[in-house]
């Protein structure tokens, strides 16, 4: 295989794995880092941290691979992915399910080192990323299946950390979930004309004229659920001052995502970063000045 054969071939995977879209492996990042914190009460350990964010990296690039792969008869039609490889015929369905294949294993073996529990919850933790892209076929509200996909490497993190996965991480999955919902149904919205064409299914068509209010709502319940949950772990003013700031960064994307503008849409999804950073900084700070 000569160079410029190679470097094309590294470029498409790159791009199948989105490499140069971040957000997805920080949006997932984010609530595994407010869980092992949690866990630690701020005293994570170095190693299982490595792990779970190299881990991350590596589920989330699977997880859009398969995703490109289940949806290569679909992007096509949708003005947003109408360049991805599959929609460009860069591509082959078997090259894509090797490669999803081979970052599925290193997670594998990124997490040998850990507990048994950890592994076996890395069973439904595959099962949940590789099977999200095809719910979009059937099920009324995929975000919320994806929300649960998004969340499941916070009871993974309490695993790996304390061999146990308490009550506090379903909790903290649950919320996760809300605001998961949340930002992908604003994601969702951006591709509504192009969905209701093809035929698929996503919150943002299932919630019809009160796609807005139902964004708003979940966002309502997570930071509630999350403001319970700092009560019960006894978290202090750096955290309920976090959560303040979120709500201002919320309040922000309902400006945009009430226009149902798609570019503006888009731009609010993206804009979740900064809720996810803003909180686990808050956590951060407040055991920080506990020490």
């Amino acid at each position: 295989m000569s160079n410029a054969v190679l470097k094309d071939r590294l470029q498409v995977y790159g791009q199948l794995m989105r490499i140069d879209k971040p957000i997805g492996t920080l949006l997932l990042l984010w609530p595994t880092l407010w869980g092992q914190w949690l866990a630690t009460h701020g005293h994570p350990n170095p190693l299982i941290l490595l792990i779970f964010v190299a881990g991350t990296f590596l589920m989330r690039s699977a997880g859009c691979v398969i995703n490109d792969y289940a949806d290569r008869h679909i992007d096509l039609h949708v003005e947003r992915t109408s360049q991805r490889p599959f929609a460009r015929g860069a591509v082959s369905g078997k090259e894509a399910l090797l490669l999803a294949a081979a970052l599925a294993l290193l997670s594998l073996l990124l997490i040998l080192p850990l507990n048994s529990l950890t592994l076996l919850m890395s069973v439904p933790a595959v099962v949940l990323a590789a099977s999200y892209p095809f719910t979009k076929r059937f099920f009324p509200i995929p975000q919320a299946y994806l929300g649960i996909a998004f969340s499941f490497g916070i009871p993974m993190v309490y695993a790996a950390e304390t061999a146990s996965v308490p009550a506090t991480a379903w909790w903290l999955l649950a919320a996760n979930l809300l605001w998961t919902v949340a930002y992908d149904t604003a994601y969702a919205m951006a591709d509504k004309p192009d969905d209701l064409k093809i035929g698929i299914r996503t919150s943002a068509i299932t919630f019809g004229d009160y796609d807005v209010a139902a964004i708003m709502l979940c966002h309502g319940m997570f930071i509630a659920m999350m403001t319970l949950l700092g009560m019960q772990q006894g978290l202090g003013l750096p955290y309920y001052a976090a959560l303040a700031v979120s709500c201002l960064l919320i309040a922000k994307q309902y400006g945009e995502i009430r226009t149902r503008d798609r570019k503006l849409c888009f731009k609010a999804f993206l804009d979740n970063n900064r809720v996810g950073a803003v909180i686990f900084a808050g956590v951060v700070l407040d055991f920080l000045l506990r020490a």
